[in-house]
């Protein structure tokens, strides 16, 4: 079996894409034309884990507005002129592949393309919080308005990540 390879996203892996979310988020479909419109919009936040011939995971991710998501299924059309965040809308692993590393990769990717921005949001589904702290986001759901969150079931919670000094400080030489 060809071992899948993080690249960045295609027009012609949206298809692939949107069989994959729903396939995974039964509960929480969207609509090919939001996979387009991030892509569009965005194309430095898309990522697919791919094979040749499949898409295994994507990370879709994008600039945003800290504490006002966008709503689930929702078209853009365009990026907000005052985010002051960036937003992981979604990272997936097909399940046959969990386990080995792909989806820290698929994650570390959305970091990357958000880097230009202090905090990163995103809204966690299906009790995968615990995933989202070990890359250093807090549930801060008590600051968010809850019909923001209804539409991601009961147990969403909406989580921040704050970059360290750290990751600030210029590298020397």
């Amino acid at each position: 079996m060809e071992e899948p390879v993080w690249r960045e996203m295609r027009d012609a892996d949206l298809a692939g894409v949107e069989t994959l979310g729903n396939r995974i988020h039964p509960g929480l479909t969207e609509r090919p034309e939001v996979f387009a419109d991030r892509l569009a919009l965005f194309p430095q936040g898309c990522q697919v884990l791919a094979t040749a011939t499949t898409i295994e995971g994507y990370a879709i991710s994008h600039p945003a507005r800290l504490f006002d998501p966008p709503p689930l299924d929702t078209v853009l059309g365009r990026l907000p002129d005052d985010a002051d965040g960036y937003y992981i809308h979604d990272v997936v692993v097909a399940p046959h592949l969990r386990g080995a590393g792909h989806a820290r990769i698929g994650v570390y990717h959305a970091l990357d393309a958000g880097a230009a921005f202090r905090e990163t949001a995103l809204i966690a589904v299906y009790g995968t919080m615990p995933f989202w702290q070990r890359f250093g986001f807090a549930d801060r759901t008590g600051g968010i308005r809850p019909e923001k969150l209804a539409p991601y079931g009961p147990e969403a919670r909406y989580m921040v990540r704050r970059k360290s000094a750290v990751e600030f400080t210029p590298r020397a030489g």
